[in-house]
């Protein structure tokens, strides 16, 4: 007769290596400081665009398209976007790493994480560096008013 394990029983993971190295310190480091950084830049980012100005209310396209026709804003968005990717694909592929029990699923969702992380990346940096406003040839009426200036 078999017996069904104790749930705090460990599984037995044969293919798996048992140390990872400096990674997992690395990552519980950067993890830590990313939050941090992450904090400042997120209540930067709402003190500008809810408390400065003049609320919700006076976010829109033109609100966005002045904030990018700043480098020092493009800059802040762009390390939001980087930093709270990277911190989130962290933060799964722990996740993943410590309930996902058979390799070949541990490596779909990796695949899945990794790849999810990759396209939002590189359209977020592309729209944050490729944005205009003031496109040409575009009808007058559908254009913000500070590009028929």
């Amino acid at each position: 007769m078999t017996s069904i394990p104790a749930p705090n029983t460990p599984v037995a993971r044969p293919s798996r290596r048992t140390t990872r190295g400096n990674w997992e310190l690395y990552g519980w480091v950067f993890m830590r400081a990313s939050g941090v950084v992450l904090l400042v830049l997120i209540f930067g980012h709402l003190f500008v665009n809810l408390v400065a100005g003049d609320g919700i209310s006076a976010i829109d396209f033109g609100f966005v398209a002045g904030k990018w026709a700043s480098p020092f804003w493009q800059i802040w968005d762009l390390l939001m976007l980087w930093l709270a990717m990277i911190h989130g694909t962290n933060g799964v592929r722990t996740i993943i790493n410590d309930y996902a029990e058979r390799n070949g699923t541990r490596l779909v969702l990796k695949l899945a994480l990794y790849t999810a992380f990759t396209v939002v990346v590189v359209l977020g940096t592309l729209v944050i560096f490729t944005f205009d406003p003031c496109p040409a040839n575009s009808p007058a009426g559908l254009l913000p008013s500070f590009c028929t200036a």
